[in-house]
């Protein structure tokens, strides 16, 4: 990777998107901190990104569906893939206690995720669009009657002490996260290790057996597919496109096969990237 790429991510400094990002790319990346997950998108089209991170997948809730939608139209291209653990603390600024707090923010996932936790108390719980933002709000606001559910290295950048450790009520749970590029923007990353992982866009006609007959096509290439995932087509009511994670690389033998075979069976049908798997951390 070239020494001046910069890497988009959406949230605040310590986001589990930022660790994402620092798992691929290392400590030292130079980083864009943006508002959303679209605005990761426009970083990279306009050029003040290089790179960006979105989560695609949690272990517990699942499909991020608006990552699918910003990459629905070819534009951005997946090139790699970062997993990371989601680890949760109850933190306050310095001096506060258990006993001081009346509300507690975090995004609405991270709530969930740590709810068992903070229905022990009578907390009044209150979603914000980021993990870290809960933690820098609360600093910013000098809010001594309030705690943020977040990572612990978030809790550290913004000057938070931990109340609870440990609160995440799956010990194993983790989010992958794509790296993404501009498709047309020739960034080129270091080559890295990992099972080969290729993600499609199919689309096929409102017809009974039409997915089935792409399916049978990929199982008699001999290619497992470990993902199925359907979305709004966008160009007709109550149509949809299919996203599929195929266990291949965009230049094995039989995935090459399994693609000429599709294109007589879709109405389109787009890789969006062929990448190494990323191994947890």
């Amino acid at each position: 990777m070239s020494g001046t790429a910069r890497i988009a991510y959406s949230g605040e400094p310590g986001a589990f998107a930022e660790d994402a990002l620092i798992a691929f790319f290392g400590a030292e990346a130079e980083r864009l901190a943006v508002g959303s997950f679209a605005d990761v998108r426009a970083a990279l089209l306009d050029g003040r990104a290089q790179f960006g991170v979105l989560p695609i997948e949690n272990l517990v809730n699942g499909t991020v569906r608006e990552t699918l939608d910003l990459v629905r139209d070819g534009e951005l291209e997946i090139v790699g893939e970062s997993v990371v653990p989601v680890n949760l603390v109850l933190a306050a600024l310095p001096g506060v206690a258990l006993d001081d707090i009346t509300r507690v923010y975090s995004h609405a996932q991270a709530l969930a995720q740590s709810e068992p936790f903070l229905r022990t108390r009578t907390w009044q719980l209150l979603s914000t669009y980021n993990t870290a933002g809960a933690g820098a709000a609360i600093r910013d606001r000098n809010e001594r009657d309030a705690a943020a559910v977040l990572s612990p290295r978030a809790a550290t950048l913004h000057g938070l002490v931990e109340l609870a450790s440990g609160i995440e009520k799956d010990p194993g749970n983790r989010t992958r996260f794509w790296v993404l590029r501009a498709t047309q923007s020739g960034a080129e990353i270091s080559a890295r290790s990992g099972a080969p992982r290729t993600t499609l866009l199919v689309g096929v006609r409102n017809e009974p057996g039409t997915l089935l007959a792409v399916l049978q096509r990929i199982a008699a290439a001999g290619v497992n597919m470990s993902k199925l995932e359907s979305r709004p087509s966008q160009g007709g009511d109550w149509e949809y496109v299919f996203w599929m994670d195929l266990d291949a690389g965009a230049n094995d033998a039989a995935l090459q096969g399994a693609l000429k075979e599709l294109a007589a069976v879709t109405s389109e049908l787009r890789i969006l990237g062929s990448y190494p798997r990323g191994a947890a951390l």
